[in-house]
């Protein structure tokens, strides 16, 4: 499929497009976030899309390993103040939260699409996503952040993956949701082992069989860590290797915390592919 429809944007994905990860929240893996400094989570927007970012995810609620839930009013509260600034600068807006009445406030505040990390499985979800315009990412996630890399475990993890995105693109689509506004996500480090992330990503062929676009989230996370051996801090090289890979399997977006040095590394792909 190679037009997303995402809110008030329709996102060509003739070639690959590059999301930018700004974290409202200081209990991120990669230690980036901006907890209740609005101005800061702007500046780090505009510099995201100097440097070439062409989708803003916007998350305040942190969904790494071991993460606790956050209620849901401080995630308004943390989300909603910078998402009412960002609506009037024409770029799409995408909110990483797994909550409905999130979902809800986001969307009538203008937001173009909704990234749940929980594939829409929370009662009301589907719901509060179904009317609109909206993109959707699907992502797959095995139990749930606070206890999901304690022992996850597959009997083929490319086909149980597979099966769950399709059974929930079924149920979007059976709730009236148009095929042109989902996106998959195989979840990369959610309820996976480094074994488990390598055979997705040697395999992503299999998501873009479908014929849906797929995001890939790889930047910075545990499993380059566990290949290179480098700290959350030190893979900046490793995180580039990971989206020209995924890229190169048929990737549609890539969600990146360090924007400017993908951008140039899939310019360099797109002039010689």
């Amino acid at each position: 499929m190679s037009t997303l429809v995402c809110g008030r944007f329709e996102l060509d994905l003739s070639r690959p497009r590059i999301m930018a990860i700004i974290n409202l929240t200081d209990a991120s893996f990669s230690g980036d976030g901006v907890l209740g400094d609005r101005d800061a989570a702007l500046r780090r927007a505009e510099a995201a899309l100097a440097e070439g970012a062409e989708i803003l995810d916007l998350g305040a609620e942190s969904t790494r390993p071991g993460a606790a839930a956050v209620p849901e009013q401080q995630e308004l509260d943390l989300l909603m103040p910078v998402l009412e600034a960002l609506v009037g600068w024409k770029v799409p807006l995408s909110i990483d939260t797994l909550k409905p009445g999130v979902m809800r406030a986001a969307l009538a505040a203008g937001a173009d699409m909704i990234n749940d990390v929980n594939g829409f499985r929370a009662p009301g979800a589907v719901e509060a996503v179904a009317d609109g315009r909206a993109g959707l990412c699907v992502m797959h996630m095995q139990g749930e952040p606070r206890t999901m890399q304690q022992a996850p475990s597959y009997h083929d993890v490319v086909d149980e993956v597979a099966a769950f995105l399709d059974q929930r693109v079924s149920e979007l689509q059976a709730a009236g949701v148009a095929r042109e506004r989902i996106v998959l996500d195989p979840g990369f480090g959610f309820g996976k082992t480094l074994e488990h992330n390598c055979a997705l990503l040697r395999h992503l062929e299999r998501f873009t069989r479908s014929g849906l676009p797929v995001l890939a989230g790889l930047s910075r996370k545990s499993m380059l860590g566990a290949i290179t051996g480098r700290p959350v801090d030190q893979r900046l090289s490793a995180s580039i290797a990971a989206a020209l890979v995924a890229v190169q399997r048929g990737v549609a977006i890539v969600r990146v915390h360090d924007v400017a040095v993908t951008r140039d590394a899939l310019m360099v792909w797109q002039a010689v592919s």
